[in-house]
């Protein structure tokens, strides 16, 4: 065994002067500061003159990140753990009156985070929202959500809101299929120059009401009772599994139990056989490349019988296939191919053929079956909405209130105290509708969001006959 003294490292060679540092600047030295300016401040206070106030001077600390916008969240663009805190956190800010103080139909923040919270992640939750969106491409229009899942909501998109008069001669409202989307979207309220303002119209619980023969007794909403207490009580049904079952037959009559909705409210939701063979032939092809063709002069009855041929069918068509795709200008395209690695195009590319192939969302679950761009349709279910059809003067039908009918037999009526609309209401757009949350308008979330540069579609008018 060698018992002698280990021999020390070789000193290592010189490091190589970085070639960029001037050598008078080698020379420079620090002089501690005199005990006079010393002297003249306390040991722990700062600087005078280098704090500026609510800074804070402790250089050890990091400033805390910054919170992500509503708008980053909705798109991807940021993750958030707690949606609910998030969101809640968010729209109470823009709460300038508690509810119930300006005579509006309104959702506290308390009540709209326990809302949520009692149908987030149960199988018993059926929770909905009605979202006024201002979209600069498909223009106003009204998106309804309804809870498929522990995770999930189908989506439909109506142009003109939801049908609120019974004797309109306008009953019916187109009712487009959309994207699946995760639950905590429908706690969103904010706003982008890309996508436009999002607001909450109102938002609540719904229940399905069964398919009746026309020949059976009428069934009073206000009852609570359904042909679905007749079933086992062995195998329980859930809205969630009454929902699905309904969404097969293409036939949905649902409750919609809201904050500014009248009570009761019943719709009913109807695809025909020829709209979902169109839907699903729809959903198969793959959409091509659009390619950029030179455009040649066109001169005489030629150029223009093509352009009366494609303005309107072709637009209208465009308009509708392409009402979530919101597309960017050369600039934005040329400064995300700049930022974008290959592989995160790859990645994003996978994802958007996953979303159409699935339509839905990423960490959503279509569970029902929904495809996009199906057109359905809506109408209010008149006689389940608490009307009864009587003669007018002029032998036209006319559909009034049972409470107006009670009321000429002088039965009592209940007055409910929370805030609603009544009947008749109509839905007037952006200018007009305000948040069931924070009671602003579109234009007022487009301001907090600190989006100024907007240009919302021009054209759209209410259904008010």
């Amino acid at each position: 065994m060698d018992t002698s003294v280990p021999r020390k490292r070789p000193a290592s060679p010189r490091l190589i002067p970085n070639p960029f540092i001037k050598k008078k600047n080698l020379q420079w030295t620090l002089d501690a500061p005199s005990s006079s300016f010393q002297d003249s401040r306390p040991l722990d206070g700062p600087a005078p003159g280098n704090v500026l106030a609510g800074q804070n001077p402790d250089p050890s600390s990091s400033a805390p990140e910054p919170r992500p916008t509503a708008a980053a969240v909705e798109s991807g663009a940021a993750v958030v753990d707690d949606h609910l805190a998030h969101f809640s956190e968010h729209l109470a800010q823009f709460v300038t009156r508690p509810a119930g103080e300006d005579c509006v139909p309104r959702l506290s923040i308390d009540d709209y985070a326990a809302l949520y919270t009692a149908s987030a992640g149960s199988k018993q939750g059926a929770h909905f929202v009605i979202h006024q969106h201002d979209h600069p491409v498909a223009g106003t229009h009204y998106d309804l959500r309804l809870q498929i899942n522990e995770t999930s909501s189908v989506s439909w998109a109506i142009m003109y809101g939801l049908p609120g008069d019974p004797n309109s001669i306008r009953l019916n409202r187109n009712a487009t299929e959309t994207r699946i989307h995760s639950l905590w979207n429908h706690l969103i309220e904010t706003a982008s120059s890309d996508t436009g303002s999002l607001m909450i119209w109102d938002t609540g619980t719904y229940s399905i009401l069964p398919r009746r023969s026309k020949y059976a007794p009428a069934l009073d909403p206000d009852s609570g009772s359904s042909d679905d207490e007749s079933t086992s009580s062995s195998s329980p049904t859930t809205q969630q599994t009454l929902l699905h079952a309904a969404f097969q037959t293409r036939k949905i009559k649902i409750r919609l139990h809201g904050t500014k909705l009248p009570d009761p409210y019943v719709v009913y939701i109807r695809l025909t056989k020829t709209e979902d063979a169109v839907g699903r032939v729809k959903a198969t092809q793959v959409k091509k490349p659009a390619r950029r063709r030179r455009s040649r002069r066109r001169t005489g009855k030629s150029a223009e019988a093509k352009t009366a041929e494609t303005s309107s069918s072709e637009t209208d068509v465009e308009a509708n296939n392409d009402a979530d795709i919101v597309p960017a200008t050369n600039s934005q395209l040329l400064q995300q191919d700049a930022t974008v690695s290959a592989l995160e195009k790859e990645l994003r590319e996978l994802e958007d053929d996953e979303v159409r192939r699935t339509n839905a969302y990423k960490g959503a679950m279509n569970s029902i079956g929904s495809i996009h761009q199906r057109k359905w349709y809506m109408s209010l279910e008149r006689d389940l909405s608490g009307f009864v059809p009587k003669k007018a003067e002029n032998n036209r039908m006319i559909w009034q209130p049972k409470i107006m009918a009670a009321a000429d037999m002088g039965e009592r009526i209940e007055s409910d105290s929370h805030i609603r609309l009544s009947y008749p209401f109509y839905v007037r757009g952006r200018d007009f509708e305000r948040s069931v949350i924070t009671g602003r308008l579109g234009t007022e979330i487009l301001r907090d969001e600190g989006v100024d540069r907007f240009v919302p579609r021009m054209g759209w008018k209410p259904v008010v006959n």
